[in-house]
This record gives structure tokens, sequence and C-alpha cells, in this order.
């Protein structure tokens, strides 16, 4: 009985959107402009997911010029669309999001990759928006392995880098992705996310004291290094994040830049560490330069 309270209990405490109740309001890529797709994924385990496909050839560069310019004050420093836009697209992005919000959330974000000229798919986790199912640590992968599995059997999707972007929650996901699948990840983007998770309830009052009985353990310290050093990693860090203390990030980095361990592969040339020092866990995508590490990673990695 304690074994199955701590375990659901758990559950809704790490995967809190999950379990907010029906009905929930999602938001539309359409909302900013974006033409999209309504995309239907079956995991290996028989869940139905409901994501988002962005198709950068679908969409409207006379549309992305002016949404640029309305949607966004500092498209002046962070992007501009030029005159004569290119929609052919240049790597296809798959975005895990964090455990409070849904893949609506991450709508802002797609629209920066999208004027990028990246191809984004927008991973709804079961139980998340509309997708079927109850989340686990177990069923996440599942259901990141399904999007990527997607990417890997459309033609167009798959003749383009494969780049994984996660925040919080969505950064671990993405970590233990790439960590199995390494030869089809070109890169991999990950912000305010952690070493695992007992390790974030060890810091909490009084709670901390029972970090052992975390059963979802998203261990990244463990994973990261299982990902080839020259795999190129861009690490996002808000020093103000109070969720995921900073030290978290600061000390998967330190991991990412011993991963390898020291063979005849070195560390890639592209991986980068961005502090951001107004950043808190929920905001520093809003951060001045932000936009421009991302814009930068993405052109040294596809070109």
């Amino acid at each position: 009985m304690l074994s199955n309270f701590l375990r659901y209990g758990q559950k809704c405490l790490v995967y809190p959107s999950a379990f907010e109740g029906r009905p929930r309001v999602v938001a539309r890529p359409s909302e900013l402009g974006l033409a999209y797709s309504d995309l239907q994924l079956k995991t290996a385990d028989g869940a139905l997911l409901h994501c988002y496909m962005l198709h950068q050839a679908q969409q409207s560069a006379s549309e992305i010029r002016r949404q640029a310019r309305n949607d966004f004050p500092d498209v002046n420093t962070a992007f501009r669309p030029p005159a004569k836009y290119n929609t052919a697209a240049v790597a296809t992005v798959i975005i895990f999001h964090g455990n409070g919000m849904n893949y609506g959330d991450t709508i802002y974000a797609a629209k920066r990759f999208v004027m990028r000229r990246c191809n984004v798919l927008m991973l709804s986790y079961r139980g998340y928006g509309d997708s079927e199912g109850i989340p686990s640590e177990k069923a996440l992968r599942l259901d990141a392995q399904a999007a990527l599995d997607h990417v890997k059997a459309d033609a167009e999707l798959s003749s383009l880098p494969t780049i994984l972007f996660g925040t919080s929650l969505g950064g671990a996901v993405a970590i233990d992705l790439a960590s199995r699948n390494p030869s089809a990840i070109a890169a991999l983007i990950v912000e305010n996310t952690f070493l695992s998770l007992p390790r974030v309830v060890r810091d909490w009052p009084i709670i901390g004291l029972f970090s052992f009985l975390c059963f979802q353990r998203w261990n990244s310290a463990v994973k990261l290094p299982r990902i080839p050093p020259t795999l190129p990693i861009l690490m996002l860090s808000g020093t103000q994040d109070e969720v995921v203390p900073r030290k978290h990030m600061e000390a998967l980095w330190l991991i990412a830049q011993k991963r390898g361990g020291g063979g005849s592969d070195p560390v890639s040339e592209y991986d980068r560490f961005v502090p951001f020092a107004a950043g808190r866990h929920a905001d520093t995508f809003t951060c001045e330069g932000y936009w421009d590490a991302v814009g930068e990673f993405l052109t040294s990695v596809t070109t």
C-alpha cells in the first residue's frame, strides 16, 4: 500500500501537468503564424501521442518576416530574416518540454527554430495535452524514441541533421535519447536541466531526507558520458534558477567535457556552455543573447 502510494504520488509531483485534469488548454502554432499539422505517434507499447509537426517548406516567407517584427521585440539583435528568406530547411529539431508544461507551451521556441530554417517536431509526452496514458520515466523514454523513429522514417526529415532540444525535464529526456541513439543525433541543446531527480530532491528542506525513495531518477550524470565526445552539445543555464540549482548545469558541463575518457576522439569543438545572469528556471529563454547563442550553435552544426 505504502509503495503504491509513493509511486503514484511521486508521479503526480514529477509530472504535474499530466494530472491536472481535463479539459486542458493547449496553444497552437498558428497563434504565432506558423503552418503546422497535427501528428499522431504510436509508441512501442501502444500509447497514442498527439504532437505538432512544423515543416519549414510549408511556412510563408512573408508571414515569417511579419511575425518576426510583431512577435519578437529583440528581433533586431536576435535574428532578422533576410528580404529573400529561404524556406529550405537545414535541420530537423525535436522539442522536449518541461514537466510543468505541455507541448503548446513550446510554440515560442518552435517559432525561433523555424525562423532559423528548421523543421520542428513538438513532442507531447503521454498524459500531457491530448496524449493518452500515464507518464513515467520508462514511458517517456518510449515517447521520445517514437518521435525520433518518426523523424528517421521520413525521407524529408531524415535527410537533414536531427537536433534535440530539451528544457528542464525535457533536457533529461533529450540526454537519455541521445545516449541511446548517438549515431542518429547530430547535436544536443539542453536548458536548465539536472544531474538526476534524486539530487534535486536532496536539496529540498526536510523532504530531501527521503531522496532515496525517488523512483523517477532521470540520471543524466550517468547517461551523458555515453554520448560520443564528437556529438556537439550546447548547454544554456539560468544562474538564478530557483528550481534546479545552477550547480547541476555546471556539473553536467564538466561531465560533458570529460566524456570519451581522454580517448582518440576529442570533445567536439562546437561544445558550448552559456550562462545567463538574470535567467530563472522558466524565463531563461527570454534573456538577452539566448537565441543568438542558439542561432550560432545551429549554424556551426549545420554548415
